[in-house]
């Protein structure tokens, strides 16, 4: 049997799933754009497996690594999923926690990289990463801050789309996915919150 963490992706998730899908694309297309980032992408969870999913990505890597997984311990994601803390990499030569090999079979390795936790309610549902962000935006405390205030909100948004634990692809959402008008408050508050981070430098 093929290891997941070579697995194919997924197919094409049920109709069910497209607003969360919606929400988290925009998310990663969002933060990608803000940090002028080479690529973008969410992660989420997958507490039963103890694995991370490739959920969303925007740029390099997004016609083929969503609904890829790896062991939640792994990598830079899996310490800040694990830790429950933002993390900034100005050269991923020189960081420890970063797992080469796992980044060579994404077929894209970053020289630099941002990741925040997806927190909603002291748990977390998974990380946002952005990879090789612009030069200004690398080593920068208020950016990194800007990313987990970024990555809390895209919590906040996704619990309003899916009021249940969120599940990762491949496990069936506790309860049913919310449309209409709040899946429109979800959208509504990540543009806001893009106003807010593309304000003042």
């Amino acid at each position: 049997m093929t290891p997941r963490t070579e697995s194919a992706p997924r197919p094409v998730p049920a109709l069910s799933d497209a607003p969360r899908n919606e929400l988290l694309q925009s998310v990663v297309d969002v933060a990608r754009a803000i940090f002028g980032a080479a690529a973008s992408s969410v992660l989420l969870l997958d507490e039963e497996a103890d694995e991370l999913v490739f959920q969303a990505v925007s740029g390099e890597g997004q016609e083929f690594l969503v609904g890829r997984r790896f062991p939640a311990g792994r990598g830079i994601a899996g310490w800040v999923a694990t830790s429950g803390e933002p993390m900034v990499v100005d050269d991923l030569t020189a960081a420890p926690s970063f797992d080469r090999s796992l980044a060579e079979s994404t077929a894209y390795v970053p020289n630099s990289l941002m990741a925040a936790p997806l927190i909603s309610e002291s748990r977390v549902l998974g990380v946002l990463e952005v990879l090789d962000p612009s030069p200004q935006a690398r080593s920068s405390v208020r950016e990194l801050d800007l990313l987990a205030m970024f990555a809390r909100q895209a919590a906040a948004a996704l619990r309003v789309i899916t009021p249940e634990p969120v599940a990762a692809p491949g496990l069936a959402a506790a309860g049913p996915v919310l449309v209409g008008a709040q899946r429109e408050d979800a959208l509504r508050l990540l543009g806001s919150l893009e106003q807010v981070l593309r304000g003042p430098a």
